[in-house]
């Protein structure tokens, strides 16, 4: 099958490898769509932990063709399903926090991923999809499962005020998930503008680029005595120290951005003065079932971020436009249908 192979950082193509044979308790399925992540392109500068050599892919959807041992009955179903891998018996796991086992792997990252014609999934993670959740979307229910983790560990109330910094992937989806929990004057900043288009389309009361405003003059405009919540989602040490500045007092801080392993420079006198409380947004899991449930009853549709379809073949291109990120660029899916 063709698949692309990642050897080490900064060496990957795509190429024909063995098709995968599932071990006992998994189950093969050929891959319809797969999402392109920026964490993807994390992995494939070495920015992020991974277990070269690896098939990168995360965020997919596809059709179970085989499956070793019980779960026959999930044979020719239409599945997305979580990327956690894990020992199911140990007591993180008997509670519900599969991240936190000592054997946990995710898929794309410790175990071959989505972007291959095929790919091997455990059979406890699948979730069948309904009929009214297009491939489109079902490929991009884990960036959604982020925004609705962050919210949950942010403790986000009906009624309360929302800064969002970043309109890529996570900003966005974040944006949605918080329109539906009943956020209120929702701000998305990013720097360039080029997104905010996206995110007033989705419901945002204010949007605005930080490159060319006085960005603080304009959020204490909105916000007189600050955010209840600000949620970084780029990662970079400018947007992190504008979080620190802007916050008010008591003020909820979570942290959803990769920093590319960037030591970053923060008044620490600031979360200590103002009693912050700051939030690392990672590690969600076990969120698959209700990102189906809130899409599929139209309470939440974030379809509309997959502004590029491309064929794994122009992977080279979709690392090129998800680099420079242009104007009106959220996201590329890859659409195994297309020819590779």
């Amino acid at each position: 099958m063709k698949a692309l192979f990642v050897t080490k950082p900064e060496q990957y193509e795509l190429t024909d490898v063995p098709k995968p044979v599932p071990v006992p308790g998994w189950a093969l399925i050929r891959v319809l769509c797969a999402a392109f992540c920026a964490t993807d392109l994390e992995l494939l500068c070495g920015g992020i932990p991974a277990r070269y050599p690896i098939i990168p892919g995360h965020e997919w959807c596809g059709v179970v063709e085989a499956v070793n041992g019980s779960g026959h009955e999930w044979l020719g179903k239409r599945v997305s399903g979580s990327n956690d891998v894990c020992c199911l018996v140990c007591n993180a796991c008997r509670s519900g926090l599969w991240r936190e086992c000592p054997a946990f792997g995710e898929i794309g990252f410790a175990h071959d991923g989505a972007y291959a014609e095929y790919m091997c999934v455990p059979i406890y993670a699948l979730r069948e999809l309904p009929a009214s959740i297009s491939d489109i979307q079902a490929t991009m229910l884990e960036p959604l499962g982020v925004a609705l983790g962050t919210l949950d560990k942010m403790n986000a109330r009906l009624g309360e005020t929302l800064l969002i910094l970043g309109a890529g992937s996570v900003g966005l989806n974040m944006l949605a998930a918080a329109k539906a929990a009943g956020l209120r004057k929702i701000t998305v900043v990013e720097r360039s503008g080029g997104r905010l288009e996206i995110a007033r389309e989705m419901g945002a009361e204010h949007v605005m680029a930080s490159n060319d405003c006085d960005i603080e003059k304009e959020l204490k405009s909105i916000y007189p005595t600050g955010p209840d919540i600000i949620i970084e989602c780029t990662g970079a040490e400018s947007c992190i120290q504008l979080a620190f500045s802007i916050a008010p007092k008591g003020g909820r801080i979570g942290l959803a951005g990769y920093s590319r392993k960037q030591n970053i420079n923060l008044k620490i006198d600031d979360a200590h003065i103002k009693n912050l409380r700051i939030t690392g947004a990672g590690n969600n899991w076990n969120l698959t079932d209700r990102c189906i449930d809130l899409i599929n009853d139209g309470i939440i549709t974030t379809e509309r971020l997959c502004t590029h379809i491309s064929s794994l073949s122009q992977f080279d291109k979709a690392v090129k436009i998800a680099t420079e990120r242009p104007a009106g660029f959220v996201k590329t899916i890859f659409d195994m249908s297309i020819d590779i």
